[in-house]
């Protein structure tokens, strides 16, 4: 496997009023470039504290985290490595700084001493990656929400970062929004290879990954293709997760005599199991 993020024994701990807690315990985990990953976990389960160790925001009490082989540990190269693996959080409105939208996305390239021709091209590009151009001299604060956190991600893939550790990044967006964001995502791991780790509660986001893990007390419990982690829905429900309607619907249908594949997660997959299922009962 060629891994773009190594996880090895990790443990993330917190002083919170003289008591010591682990948010993240002893986890190892590797994410392979190119791959679309979700993780899951009810509040408390640790999945934001990993996805802050990713890019070094936090650095683990024990254990390692290896962005490209290099030490997160390592404060010479801490550039580099926000520069591989760039985070989006919940809230847009916290990561745009500037009044237009070109400037706010060039921000980050500044920074690392681009020149300014090359930022041209690098921000054009980034604004026609997420379906944002024709918004390059828009005032972001007259933004949607999902415009806005597009306009984040295109500040990261301006940045040229090899990898996206999005952090609950539709929690605050209505449903058109979400979805604007989880299409751009996938296209982008789709078109242009980036690496993409997104954190999310919402059980429908996680539905076309090549991979979700699930999360709980700090530690990894699944692992395994969407299909067969929504399939498990009493493991789910038992650390307060929801699951997909069809893998709910199926569920039952399964616990009540019906021969279906709970496997089956989309709409016309599970119509088709239900078809197949009443067919056989008929005969």
């Amino acid at each position: 496997m060629d891994s773009i993020i190594s996880v090895r024994n990790v443990t993330y701990e917190y002083k919170e009023d003289e008591t010591v807690y682990a948010a993240v315990r002893n986890l190892s985990l590797e994410i392979e470039r190119g791959s679309f990953t979700v993780i899951l976990g009810h509040n408390g389960s640790g999945k934001s504290t990993l996805a802050k160790m990713l890019n070094g925001l936090n650095k683990p009490t024990s254990g390692d985290v290896l962005v490209d082989g290099i030490n997160t540990r390592d404060e010479k190269t801490e550039i580099e490595i926000k520069r591989k693996v760039g985070m989006v959080f919940q809230n847009p409105d916290n990561q745009i700084i500037a009044s237009i939208v070109e400037e706010d996305v060039a921000f980050g390239p500044e920074n690392l001493g681009i020149a300014p021709a090359e930022i041209r091209l690098r921000v054009d590009e980034a604004l026609k990656a997420v379906d944002m151009y024709e918004f390059k001299n828009s005032t972001p604060h007259h933004l949607s929400g999902g415009q806005k956190q597009r306009i984040a991600i295109a500040g990261i893939i301006a940045m040229e970062s090899e990898c996206l550790v999005l952090d609950e990044p539709t929690a605050m967006l209505d449903p058109k929004g979400r979805a604007e964001i989880i299409d751009t995502l996938h296209r982008l791991n789709r078109e242009k290879g980036i690496t993409v780790v997104l954190i999310t509660h919402y059980m429908e986001e996680a539905e076309n990954a090549d991979r979700v893990i699930v999360m709980n007390d700090g530690g990894i419990i699944a692992d395994a293709l969407p299909e067969i982690i929504f399939s498990d829905v009493e493991m789910l429900k038992s650390v307060g997760l929801d699951v997909p309607q069809t893998a709910e619907l199926l569920y039952r249908l399964k616990k009540i005599g019906f021969a279906v594949d709970t496997h089956a997660l989309s709409v016309s997959g599970a119509a088709g199991e239900i078809i197949k299922a009443l067919n056989s009962e008929e005969k």
